[in-house]
């Protein structure tokens, strides 16, 4: 594994049945940089993520994050690696009986049994804050918070483990112009002062040129091109063209120049 990425990914393939969704997928991801994954509608965004993180089980392929081969057949150091991650899923994905800290606290319950409850607070508190929450949210269920609040708390559980490696999947979704810039901001200054790795899903093409370093691009099964956004203006792909220079994307350029 090259020492400057933090995942690799070589003929990946994921089959459901006779839909073949990836075959021979290739990608890397650098360390330190907010890699944003776009494709469209069927393409598999979230299949690679899922696949990456272990929730899905390739039938070809290799994936190595942090150095380690998470296809191998040895599984003793899966969680050293998934300890040193941290995911937020769609919508958040809290669970709904438990309130905001509660649910900060499941990984660290996972991985540190020992832990006492008051420290387990105060780590949850921390890390509240640090996802742009209020302290009060804390004792507050799913229910009663908005959707962009929801989204901060699926983040504040995410970064518990104090993760190297961050996994976002739509995490703007559902939120107004305002909500999702805040969120992109947040995302950015997040990588910045605690040097994160970010895997980044989306389609908001204002979070792709505020914060990604470079973009991948799933089509035709595999990922068919990697870079920056200028350098992705310049192939000659169907879908990249339509994507980036149709009337959306000359809006979200026009944005950010």
């Amino acid at each position: 594994m090259n020492s400057g990425n933090v995942i690799e990914v070589r003929g990946l393939r994921n089959a459901f049945g006779e839909q073949v969704v990836h075959e021979n997928l290739n990608i890397d991801v650098r360390r330190g940089e907010i890699l944003g994954v776009v494709g469209g509608s069927g393409t598999g965004k979230s299949v690679l993520m899922r696949s990456i993180i272990g929730l899905q089980q390739p039938s070809a392929g290799e994936i190595c994050v942090l150095g380690e081969n998470l296809l191998d057949d040895d599984k003793s150091g899966d969680d050293e690696i998934r300890r040193r991650w941290g995911v937020l899923f769609q919508g958040g994905a809290l669970f709904s009986t438990l309130t905001v800290a509660e649910n900060v606290q499941v990984p660290l319950r996972e991985f540190y049994p020992n832990f006492s409850q008051q420290l387990l607070d105060e780590i949850a508190v921390s890390k509240i804050l640090l996802s742009g929450l209020p302290a009060d949210a804390a004792i507050k269920f799913p229910a009663e918070l908005s959707g962009g609040m929801r989204k901060r708390a699926g983040l504040a559980r995410a970064l518990a483990l104090d993760p190297e490696l961050l996994f976002l999947d739509e995490p703007t979704a559902g939120l107004d112009p305002i909500g999702a810039a805040k969120f992109d901001a947040l995302t950015r200054e997040l990588k910045e002062t605690l040097g994160l790795t970010v895997f980044l899903i989306t389609h908001d093409l204002d979070t792709l040129h505020a914060i990604c370093d470079r973009v991948a691009v799933l089509a035709d099964r595999q990922v068919i091109a990697v870079g920056k956004i200028e350098e992705l203006l310049k192939s000659d792909h169907p879908w990249i063209d339509e994507y980036f220079s149709g009337p959306r994307g000359r809006v979200a350029l026009q944005g950010h120049q």
